[in-house]
C-alpha cells in the first residue's frame, strides 16, 4: 500500500478516514482500553461509563473496520470478548505518544 503524503492543499483520503475513525466519540478510548488485552462487554462498559447503545454501535464499527475482534465463547451464559486485531494494536505507539503528551502538557481544572 502506497503511503500518502500530507500537503497544505489536499489531505490524503486514507489519513482523513483514519482521523474520522479515531475521532468518532468513544472509539479511541475503546481502543486504548483494549490495549491491555481481551475484555468482556460488561468490563468495557463499566470502565468507560458508556451507554449500552453507544458501546454496541462503536464496537460494531471497530469490528467492521477490523480494528477489533469479537469472540463468542459458547458457555452458559454466553460470554462475548473483544480484543484488538493486529491493525488495532498497531495504534498502540500512537496512543502511548498521546498519553505521554497529555502527561506533559494537559492540565485538568476543577470547576
Amino acid at each position: 500500500m502506497e503511503a500518502c503524503t500530507v500537503d497544505q492543499k489536499k489531505i490524503c483520503p486514507r489519513f482523513e478516514k483514519a482521523l474520522k475513525i479515531l475521532n468518532h466519540r468513544w472509539n479511541t478510548l475503546l481502543i486504548y482500553q483494549l490495549l491491555d488485552g481481551p475484555q468482556r462487554y460488561s468490563t468495557i462498559k463499566k470502565q468507560l461509563n458508556i451507554s449500552s447503545r453507544v458501546l454496541t454501535e462503536r464496537l460494531k464499527e471497530l469490528e467492521t473496520e477490523e480494528i477489533l475482534l469479537r469472540t463468542v465463547i459458547p458457555t452458559t451464559p454466553v460470554v462475548i470478548e473483544y480484543e484488538l486485531t493486529e491493525k488495532g494494536y498497531a495504534l498502540a505507539p500512537v496512543l502511548k505518544a498521546i498519553e505521554q503528551w497529555s502527561a506533559d502538557w494537559v492540565t485538568i481544572t476543577k470547576d
